[in-house]
């Protein structure tokens, strides 16, 4: 019997690879602690096998040490951090000042149940609308580009392997690791998808998942919360494939106005704060006196008609495939919100 227990360790250190933290699991360890962490265990062990008053004296003394002196490193660690923190660390910084929040509990008047408390927040984030028209029958489209694998491999350059994926569970890095064993696998699926301007039913599905806003006096309305929704990473790989097929059409065609800056490459907000601030001081040395108006559009983007950016995009000379897609997309989508109880059910 000794013999058989004896083989089958052997087997299990052979072909069982040791696992070995990260270091970035306890930044904060030191050798130090190494050896304050093997004379407390050594201490309990010898509570278990002898239990003197004396030995439980020094275990007490090696535990309190021990404790003690993690707790020693993490303020060290913390505080060492924090004296040596870049812009790229900000917000891992602000974590350690701070501390992490606890998330608040939607508490909704007139919702009593978790059922009730999903509709009073899908009617507020996600208002009922007007049924969709059903998608004509699915043809190819004429005058397509055909799809290469640069265009997705551009898409997937983009896409953050720590994103958090959505219904579908698959993270970016698996359709990273796809392409790169295989390109034509998602050259195949995707490039039918672009010929006949069909977003999949399949891929319209989200998880909302809930979010107090800080600082907030009270949290009884839905609008002290917002919802950050995580779409299927198949369907976001698709989606940057579109969108900068749009945005080189758009180009073409002149359609983009010339100080538009958000939701193009290679200028983002800060381009936009340098134009104001040029235009300002620019009007300001002749000693004229300079206003400024902004406008905070709430919920634009949920309210578009559909049909009135068909147009616009028809209007504008867009490819007839690439308006399919896009009123294809917009139609039969679902979304589940996720917060503590939540029941799960998509609308």
């Amino acid at each position: 019997m000794s013999e058989s227990l004896d083989r089958l360790v052997a087997l299990l250190k052979e072909h069982t690879p040791i696992s070995r933290p990260s270091h970035h699991s306890k930044p904060w360890w030191t050798p130090h602690l190494t050896i304050l962490h093997r004379e407390y265990h050594k201490a309990a062990r010898a509570v278990r096998k002898h239990d003197t008053p004396y030995m439980r004296e020094v275990a007490g003394t090696s535990k309190a040490g021990y404790f003690k002196a993690i707790k020693a490193a993490k303020n060290k660690h913390g505080s060492s951090f924090l004296l040596t923190a870049t812009p790229q660390s900000l917000w891992t910084a602000k974590r350690f000042a701070y501390g992490r929040a606890q998330p608040r509990f939607p508490s909704l008047p007139g919702a009593e149940t978790p059922q009730q408390m999903n509709n009073v927040l899908l009617d507020h984030f996600f208002p009922p609308k007007e049924p969709f028209s059903p998608s004509p029958r699915l043809r190819p489209q004429r005058s397509v580009p055909p799809l290469t694998t640069d265009e997705i491999a551009t898409a997937l350059s983009k896409c953050s392997p720590t994103s958090a994926p959505g219904p579908d569970g698959i993270p970016y890095s698996t359709w990273k690791q796809v392409n790169k064993i295989n390109p034509s696998i998602l050259l195949q699926i995707l490039s039918p998808l672009i010929l006949v301007g069909y977003h999949p039913a399949s891929l319209k599905g989200s998880n909302g998942v809930v979010l107090d806003k800080p600082g907030k006096s009270s949290y009884e309305s839905p609008s002290s919360f917002r919802i950050i929704v995580l779409i299927c990473t198949f369907s976001n790989i698709l989606e940057r494939i579109i969108a900068a097929r749009l945005l080189t059409a758009a180009r073409l065609r002149r359609l983009l106005h010339p100080n538009q800056c958000g939701s193009l490459p290679g200028l983002s907000t800060y381009d936009a704060c340098l134009t104001l601030t040029n235009d300002v001081k620019t009007l300001q040395r002749p000693r004229l006196k300079v206003s400024s108006l902004f406008l905070d559009i709430k919920a634009g983007f949920d309210n578009v008609d559909n049909n009135t950016l068909a147009r616009i995009l028809r209007e504008g000379g867009i490819p007839p495939y690439l308006v399919s897609w896009v009123l294809s997309f917009l139609g039969e989508r679902s979304c589940t919100l996720i917060f503590q109880g939540a029941p799960g059910t998509p609308a």
